[in-house]
């Protein structure tokens, strides 16, 4: 994780990208937001990137490879385990049971997406904040 390091969505639906990027526009955010449409898709730039993101918000229910199906990659691998990278859920999704099967793995937080743009906005913003004054192992001196 990087303070300065970019934020990155992944969720399917252009209607909730576009709402989600407009939302963290009125932020102010100086993070770079990086989209991608499916976990494999995300997944091939974790590997790849000498980034080291803020944060991960992630849909479960995406194609090709599902959020949860990512989180689990992400956890096998030594390399994107050492960057640990707070990794959310933002779905619309409320089901308790997959709320269990999420918090069965290593996340840190499950949230439901909002119906207004100004609560979810809220939301981003308490998110975001708490992982920029949380102490992170790789922001240590």
């Amino acid at each position: 994780m990087s303070l300065k390091g970019p934020i990155i969505v992944i969720d399917d639906d252009p209607d909730d990208r576009e709402m989600i990027e407009a939302m963290l526009q009125e932020l102010a955010l100086v993070n770079q937001v990086r989209f991608f449409g499916n976990g494999q898709r995300a997944l091939d730039y974790l590997l790849t990137t000498l980034e080291s993101p803020l944060l991960i918000l992630c849909d479960i229910n995406v194609p090709i490879m599902n959020g949860l199906e990512l989180r689990d990659q992400i956890d096998a691998d030594p390399y994107l385990k050492n960057k640990s990278i707070p990794f959310i859920f933002l779905t619309t999704s409320d089901s308790p049971t997959l709320v269990r099967q999420a918090y069965n793995g290593t996340i840190q937080g499950y949230f439901q997406k909002c119906n207004s743009f100004q609560e979810g906005k809220d939301h981003l913003q308490l998110i975001i904040g708490y992982w920029k004054l949380c102490l992170h192992p790789n922001n240590l001196k």
